[in-house]
């Protein structure tokens, strides 16, 4: 399935797998933007756009996967500047989305994400101001917190185990 989207592969850590988080919002929501701010302060430089504008979906096995659409070009679009060539990540395992449309609330309720026709598949979401200065750091440290079970963003009995 086709979502509209920024995707960004970015590293929790020096060593490991990308890790991918999906931007959502409306056109003008700050999706490229944030998108290149995480690019640009990746600590460890091991970070890649896998898709602007439009996020292809799939789920493998128990994991939600994301890719750029076959015709899409590497792009990605910087109001103010135009359009930037990119090298793409080609695929990533999606580990959280973030709502750019959202208002953020101080203590949120755990959030998950379902796309239609992706059975089964959700994602941790998270509200978030993309014009912050922090937001890219929020982006990471939510994703490394995910990832080593520092963050419990999930509301099943069994995932609090």
């Amino acid at each position: 399935m086709r979502v509209h989207g920024v995707c960004v592969a970015l590293a929790p850590s020096l060593e490991g797998p990308l890790a991918g988080v999906l931007l959502l919002g409306p056109s003008g929501a700050g999706k490229s933007d944030l998108a290149l701010r995480l690019l640009d302060s990746c600590p460890y430089q091991r970070a890649r756009l896998v898709a602007d504008d439009q996020v292809d979906l799939r789920t493998e096995a128990d994991d939600m996967i994301a890719s750029a659409p076959p015709a899409l070009p590497p792009w990605l679009e910087v109001r103010g500047v135009g359009l930037l060539e990119m090298v793409l990540e080609a695929r990533v395992t999606l580990v959280a989305a973030f709502d750019l449309s959202a208002s953020p609330r101080r203590l949120p309720e755990p959030a998950h994400r379902t796309f239609e026709g992706l059975s089964g598949a959700r994602l941790p979401v998270f509200a978030l101001n993309p014009f912050e200065a922090s937001a890219p750091a929020k982006i990471r440290a939510s994703v490394a917190a995910l990832l080593g079970g520092l963050l419990r963003h999930n509301d099943d009995d069994d995932a609090r185990s």
